[in-house]
């Protein structure tokens, strides 16, 4: 998405940067984890293809990612400009095109070392805030595996709901309105957002 082209998030843990050039090496090293991609109900690409798609997602409107950065890890060998080495990633899709203030979201922490430590929620607090405040997001959609505990845990103390059951896909929908949330959701506040 250009509109997030050149915008860096930054947290207490953790910095959202766009998905660039830069981070395909690591991201398809990620990807060939078989674990990862029954997590991420994804199928492993070509470096060539992954290359390809974050060209594509770079320019898709309907599709916004960052890159999550652990703040605590090292940066990415050779560029010293980051502030923190690659831990997993944030993902929203407008998938109506009727309703351009719904969207699905999607977070994966991928580094075994940057798990469980609060990441994959300061991640997301951030994400949603600029969602709600830059993009006019008012209502958010996750589709989790009914196997993945951490982050069916996760999206209930963001305050999501289940929506639906699919035992078809397997999987659970959860839903969060923002605008029925109102001050229960701290990270809602433009002031906590800091962008740069």
């Amino acid at each position: 998405m250009l509109v997030n082209f050149n915008l860096t998030i930054t947290g207490e843990r953790v910095v959202l940067v766009p998905y660039r050039q830069e981070h395909v090496p690591v991201y398809h090293e990620w990807m060939e984890n078989p674990a990862l991609q029954e997590a991420t109900a994804s199928e492993p690409l070509t470096i060539e293809e992954e290359y390809e798609m974050q060209r594509s997602w770079a320019r898709d409107s309907n599709k916004c990612t960052f890159v999550v950065l652990d703040r605590a890890l090292p940066d990415i060998p050779g560029t010293g400009r980051h502030g923190g080495g690659m831990a997993g990633d944030v993902n929203l899709f407008f998938n109506d095109p009727d309703n351009r203030s719904a969207a699905e979201i999607e977070i994966m922490i991928a580094e075994p070392h940057s798990r469980r430590r609060g990441l994959g929620r300061e991640a997301l607090e951030l994400f949603m805030a600029f969602a709600v405040h830059t993009l006019g997001v008012t209502s958010f959609r996750a589709k989790i595996g009914e196997t993945n505990s951490a982050s069916l845990h996760l999206f209930t103390q963001l305050g999501f709901a289940e929506a639906s059951r699919s035992s078809v896909f397997q999987e659970i929908t959860m839903e969060f309105n923002a605008l029925d949330a109102g001050a229960l959701a701290p990270w809602a506040r433009a002031d906590l957002l800091w962008v740069g």
